[in-house]
């Protein structure tokens, strides 16, 4: 067996599921679960419509390279939302199956493990908490993760500059996450200006998941994206690819459609991989994935509901914890200290006390530089529809209250 497994730690979700082996949650209270970031809003009919008419794709191999119209769909929606010149769908994007499968795939495809000098490994950076895929790509690379911690007084952003530059020098990727998971948090241009500067200095590639991109609370205020910044910053794609899905846009996980677009030499490599790796999008929902890239409405129908939701339950929340308005993404993440309870015992005590579900902030990072920085925090996931969410937070805050009687 690949040796290199047994570096990998519990998923969060296992964690919880540890957590509550011997909780018996009250019964008369059905479960409301903030857990996992799955959206549950109601897939789009145009997207639904668009796999029922192209099941006749069934009947053939999908290509690792995706079919040019969609390509061409990415390239033209990633030039209209950032604002950037004409990208090239057959160099610089690429069709893949869903971001996560991408994020890891990524590691395998640029990390060289014997490159660094002194037989020391390289490093892949990761913010702290973190996709936990992250990590895992890393390990499995051969390579070693290291932490940039958030920090709450900064907007949870990771402070670069405190890491040592024998560190960079080893570094041959850094993922970011923005709008962050769990945080919420968006990277600003000055941020980007950093990242692009100590790239150039040392030479990583830069992954930047943006997953999150199209849930935000101000239309005339999209989130900065990667390929955005660089352009406004006057580079081009070099060393840089930014990662997206309909996942969270289109309310389609279950598709497990994405993308990676950018530096096309580092595409070219990625699908060198990809075509061995035996990873291409099934032609169905490619064709579907197209009706989704192509249509604005149903997104901004969706941010909606969840501006509606977050506007109604983050007051709630905020009177018995720590809490406010993320950047964007649909996450909250709650501090819970002042409840006098660890975020895993917050956790498992509102759980059995009222059979809602959230994750505890601890299990989404690493202790790294004397602290966990998700210790304290739980994280709920605003996936369901406003009557669900609102019971559930009414729940959380009845449990709060019920804490300092």
């Amino acid at each position: 067996m690949n040796p290199l497994l047994d570096s990998l730690q519990p998923y969060p979700f296992e964690k919880l599921r540890l957590l509550f082996k011997d909780v018996t949650p009250p019964a008369h209270l059905s479960h409301i679960s903030f857990g996992i970031g799955e959206p549950k809003h109601p897939t789009p009919d145009l997207i639904r419509q668009a796999v029922i008419d192209s099941l006749g794709g069934l009947a053939a191999y999908p290509a690792t390279v995706g079919a040019p119209a969609l390509r061409e769909a990415i390239a033209k929606w990633i030039t209209t939302r950032y604002n950037l010149p004409p990208v090239d769908p057959a160099t610089q994007v690429l069709p893949v199956a869903g971001s996560r499968e991408a994020l890891f795939a990524l590691a395998q495809t640029v990390i060289d493990p014997k490159k660094n000098a002194g037989g020391e490994p390289a490093i892949v950076l990761c913010p702290n908490p973190f996709y936990q895929i992250y990590e895992g790509a890393a390990l499995l690379a051969g390579a070693q993760p290291y932490f940039a911690n958030s920090d709450p007084k900064r907007n949870f952003a990771c402070d670069y500059r405190a890491i040592p530059a024998d560190v960079w020098a080893r570094t041959q990727l850094l993922y970011v996450c923005s709008p962050g998971n769990p945080t919420g948090a968006v990277l600003t241009l000055d941020d980007w200006r950093e990242l692009f500067e100590l790239s150039d200095r040392h030479g990583f590639v830069i992954a930047s998941d943006e997953c999150y991109s199209e849930i935000y609370f101000d239309e005339s205020r999209p989130p900065l994206g990667g390929l955005e910044a660089a352009h406004k910053l006057g580079r081009g794609f070099e060393r840089l690819v930014m990662l997206s899905s309909l996942s969270k846009r289109s309310n389609v996980p279950g598709m497990r459609s994405g993308f990676v677009a950018g530096d096309a030499s580092i595409l070219k490599q990625f699908l060198l991989y990809r075509t061995y790796h035996g990873a291409a999008l099934s032609t169905v929902y490619q064709t579907a994935s197209i009706a989704a890239w192509n249509d604005e409405t149903h997104v901004r129908e969706n941010r909606a509901m969840y501006v509606q939701k977050f506007s109604t339950v983050t007051p709630m929340l905020a009177d018995v914890l720590d809490v406010k308005l993320p950047d964007a993404a649909f996450y909250l993440w709650a501090n819970v200290a002042r409840t006098g309870l660890s975020d895993t015992e917050f956790a498992q005590r509102l759980y059995a006390d009222y059979n809602v579900t959230v994750l505890p902030g601890s299990y989404l990072a690493r202790t790294a530089h004397d602290t966990n920085p998700g210790r304290d925090f739980v994280r709920l996931a605003l996936v369901a529809g406003v009557d669900e969410c609102t019971e559930g937070v009414q729940r959380i805050v009845d449990f709060c209250r019920s804490l300092k009687r």
